[in-house]
């Protein structure tokens, strides 16, 4: 029996989840990270921020890689008065879960627009003073969360816990990946914007394309956009931001 054949393009430290759940549907996972992650240019807001922690009202995290940045730069998190914790999803928030700490608010979906009206009642004080939001995120993120909390009157404080980079090691096996059409996957799985633009560089680095009939799976609204407008729109989006679902997804067109 021929098992269907997919590019998983997660960061090596996330995509053990995804890989396991498309073995046990008798699917091949291909493991060729499109991202990491590594330091941001500076921890300065971040470290400054975590001195005043007892200042912020919220504190808000938009990914698991933000949480256990921000839990190992807390050096004694006992002797901290801790903010309320918003998690963006179920995936964060279990990484919150895991540094000891409690989660107080979920988003419906796992997007930003979601996250931004979960928090809205919260912008301001019964006192009518700004809320003060400590967002800890990747370096490079979209700015809608931060916007539409300031345009309420809430003070959001950015602080950088990480950035993703391009891994240049993976630029060979993409190389042979897309060398001929014996070798191509049968789909290719998007987890991000960062991933899906990531791949195409890569893909140009490697001076290979994306041949249009591997099904490319999205994992959510936000990184379709993203793939429409690298001209290779979706052909299965998951019904819901998750791991979870993007398996789904996939195992449900293979069945």
């Amino acid at each position: 029996m021929i098992h269907p054949r997919v590019l998983v393009t997660r960061a090596p430290h996330q995509a053990s989840e995804l890989a396991e759940q498309l073995r046990m549907a008798g699917i091949d996972p291909i493991l060729i990270p499109a991202i990491e992650t590594t330091s941001p240019v500076s921890f300065a807001a971040l470290d400054a921020a975590l001195q005043h922690l007892d200042t912020f009202h919220w504190l808000l995290f938009t990914s698991a890689n933000a949480v256990e940045v921000f839990a190992r730069r807390l050096l004694s998190p006992s002797g901290v008065r801790m903010p309320r914790m918003a998690a963006v999803g179920q995936a964060t928030a279990r990484a919150v879960e895991a540094a000891g700490l409690t989660v107080d608010l979920i988003p419906q979906q796992a997007v930003a627009e979601s996250f931004a009206q979960a928090l809205l009642p919260y912008a301001s004080q019964p006192d009518g003073s700004s809320t003060r939001f400590l967002l800890v995120r990747a370096e490079q993120a979209r700015d809608h969360l931060p916007e539409t909390l300031g345009a309420a009157g809430a003070e959001v404080i950015i602080a950088p816990a990480y950035r993703t980079v391009i891994p240049e090691s993976s630029i060979p096996a993409i190389r042979e990946m897309f060398s001929r059409p014996e070798n191509y996957p049968d789909a290719v799985t998007f987890t991000s914007s960062s991933t899906a633009q990531n791949l195409f560089a890569l893909l140009e680095a490697a001076g290979a394309t994306l041949p249009p009939q591997i099904l490319r799976v999205s994992i959510g609204p936000i990184t379709s956009q993203t793939l429409v407008q690298l001209g290779f729109p979706p052909h299965v989006e998951a019904k819901e931001a998750s791991v979870v679902s993007l398996a789904a997804a996939i195992v449900e067109h293979f069945k």
